[in-house]
Order: C-alpha cells, then structure tokens, then sequence
C-alpha cells in the first residue's frame, strides 16, 4: 500500500477489447470526479489486444493465469497500492464515473460498500427478467435470513472496502463465488457496511457476456456456487442451531413417557413416538458434531464469535472425551441391560420397552459418537496447531 494513493481501481479483464478502452477512460474520469489520486489495475487473462489498449490509456496491467473472478482479486492484492480498493468488470455494464458514491461513504467510516442495482437503474436488457425477478432476489434473500443482514443485491459487480477490509475477508473463491464469499465474510467480521444505487447497462454491441460465451447453464452453475459458499460459511445457522433443536425435541419425545403413554387428543404418544425422538436425537446430534468439525476445519471461528463453542473448543479436550463418551456408553449398557434382565424373567418375551431403555440406546449411540468425533476433533486440532507453528517459523 502506497500512502500517495488513495484508490485502486481494480478490473479483471478476459479478451475485453471492445469494451476495455471505454472501462479504463471511464475509471479515470471516476477518479478525478471524486478528486482522488489512484491507479487503475487490469488483472488480464486475455489473448486479444485488451493488455496494450489498456495500457495505453494509463492502466497498469498485470498478467495473470485464466483461473477464475475470484483468483484475479486474489491475485491483485500485491499489486494494490491504495488504501481503497473497487472492484467492477471490464464490460462496461457498470459506470466506474459512479465510483464517487463507494469513496465518500468509505471516507465516512464505511469499511465495506456494496452497489445495488436494484435500488438504481437497470437498463432495458441488461439483466434477464429470470435473474432480476428470482435468481438475484432469492439469494440475496436467503442470505439476509442466515445473517440477519438487509442488503438488496448481493450480486452486484460493482463494490468497493478498504484495503484493511480486503485484507480481513480473506478472499478463498476462484471464481464466481467471490461475490458471496466477499459479503458472507464482511457481515461475519461485522464490518461497517452500506449499499449505494448504481447505474446497470446492458452489453455493448457486438459483444458477448461472459456467461453467454459459455453456454445457458453458465448462470445456473454461478448461482449453485454462491449459495454453496453462503450455506458453507454459516454453520451455525445451517447446521449446529437445526441439530440442537433436533436433539432437544428428540429428547422431550423421550422423557414426555416417562411415566408411560401419553394420550392428547386422537393421538397416543407411545413406543413409537420415543423410536423417532430416538432418531431426533441422534440426527441432532450428529448434526451439532458436523457443524463444530466445519467451523474448526474451515478457520470459520476468527470470523464467527459463538461463547457456547468457544467454551467447547477450551474444554474439550482428548481425556474430556473420551471420558464423556465411556461413561455415556456405561450408563446406556445399564439402562439397557434392565431390558434384557426383563426379558429373561418374562420367558423371552415383551410387549412394551420402557422409556429409560430408548434413553439407553440414545446414551449407547451417542457414547459411539462422541468417541468418534473426539478422534476426528483432536485430529484436526493437531494439524492446525501445527499449521500455525509452521507460518511461524
């Protein structure tokens, strides 16, 4: 980062020839009407004449591989030199004159600027009715409901933060999938961020969109991708609060028996009804192990702040565990074995299965799983720690 340059303007290009001299001039025109000193990056792949028409007009450009959106922003970080960073596409659907919006709400406090073209203008034909009225306002919906965030387009190409920002998010996705991945991580590090309507143009003539060029299900793939990174970047939400809910209900189907059946209504609660808060139960709680193995394998916890998991990860021990699961295991053996001892004195048979039996097999199963999580959670314990010793050094 360079303290003479405030903005860096950073634009990955794939044989843009057509539209890249227009992008660069409207970029540095978008610089000087915010009056702010900057550069403008072409993160290139391309095979055409964009590299040397971008250079021409002042860009600095920087070749890099054909490896995806996402592995371009990626790659531009050694190369940023201010202290803000857009990001936009070289196609000239979006107006870099517009920048002025994204740096004064970043002069404001703002880490993280979001465009939205929802609350702007769309330009007839820039934007298929099927994405406008249901690809974009469904993702940006179901994301919204797992963050409890209110953003309007989270598709948006245009977008600005501060290289601190940038440098936080941590940016993993290669390709399309950046977009959520960016907005996942920035509400997950609450950073301060803000939307601001922008102006969407459809393609100039002559040229092809890049999901035109690879075929109809070029969008359906992006759409897939995004909504993978939101459901994995957000354990909590999708994974550990659905099974402990599980758990909980599983286990009041249970001990609701204990004094026997349970008759409310037209409905008897009885052997039945305790078999599926068995399954409940174990479904939850293999759901809450899943969800804490994904959070420690995937670094998510410098991102999301849980006080019941971070008690986990401090008391959890290998001794911890296994000793937790050897008693679950003894206990449900006990409780289980009243069965067989009944079943002995009743001249092998049985017509009911007492409620403390089902909690037994709950207490065996979970003894099981508990051991086998403990191995998995110590093994990638082990090779983090030694990851981290490893960057040290």
């Amino acid at each position: 980062m360079n303290n003479n340059v405030k903005v860096s303007i950073v634009i990955p290009a794939l044989n843009e020839e057509k539209t890249i001299a227009e992008t660069v001039k409207n970029a540095i025109e978008g610089l000087s009407i915010a009056e702010a000193s900057g550069e403008v990056i072409i993160m290139d792949s391309s095979a055409d004449n964009t590299p040397q028409i971008a250079s021409s007009l002042g860009a600095r450009v920087i070749d890099v591989p054909k490896h995806g959106l996402g592995q371009a922003y990626i790659d531009s970080i050694p190369h940023i030199k201010g202290k803000y960073i857009v990001m936009g596409d070289a196609d000239c659907t979006y107006d870099f004159r517009e920048i002025n919006k994204f740096i004064s709400k970043l002069d404001e406090g703002y880490e993280y600027v979001m465009g939205t073209r929802m609350k702007g203008f769309i330009e007839e034909g820039a934007m298929p009715a099927l994405h406008r009225y249901f690809g974009n306002p469904l993702t940006t919906q179901i994301l919204n409901s797992l963050l409890g965030t209110s953003y309007s387009d989270i598709h948006c190409g245009l977008r600005a933060m501060t290289y601190d920002a940038l440098k936080k998010i941590d940016l993993k996705s290669s390709s399309w999938e950046y977009a959520s991945e960016m907005v996942v991580k920035a509400s997950l590090l609450k950073l301060k961020c803000t939307e601001v309507p922008i102006n969407f143009y459809k393609d100039r003539e002559g040229r092809k969109s890049h999901h035109l060029r690879l075929g109809w299900f070029s969008p359906w793939y992006a759409g897939w991708i995004n909504l993978k990174v939101m459901l994995l970047h957000v354990p909590d939400q999708m994974i550990i609060k659905p099974g402990l809910l599980f758990l909980m209900l599983g286990l009041f189907l249970i001990f609701m028996q204990i004094g026997g059946p349970i008759t409310l209504g037209a409905i008897t609660f009885s052997t039945n009804f305790m078999l599926l808060g068995l399954t409940f139960s174990v479904l939850g709680l293999s759901a809450a192990q899943m969800g804490v193995l994904v959070r420690l394998f995937s670094d998510l916890n410098r991102y999301i702040k849980n006080k019941g998991i971070n008690l986990l990860y401090n008391y959890f021990t290998y001794t911890n565990g296994m000793i937790l699961s050897l008693l679950s295991l003894l206990f449900g053996l006990i409780l289980c074995s009243t069965l067989v001892i009944k079943w002995c004195m009743q001249s092998y048979k049985l017509t009911i299965i007492p409620w403390y039996v089902i909690f037994g097999l709950f207490l065996i199963i979970c003894g099981i799983q508990i051991f086998l999580f403990n191995l998995v959670y110590q093994s990638f314990s082990m090779s983090k720690t030694r990851k981290i010793n490893e960057d040290k050094t």
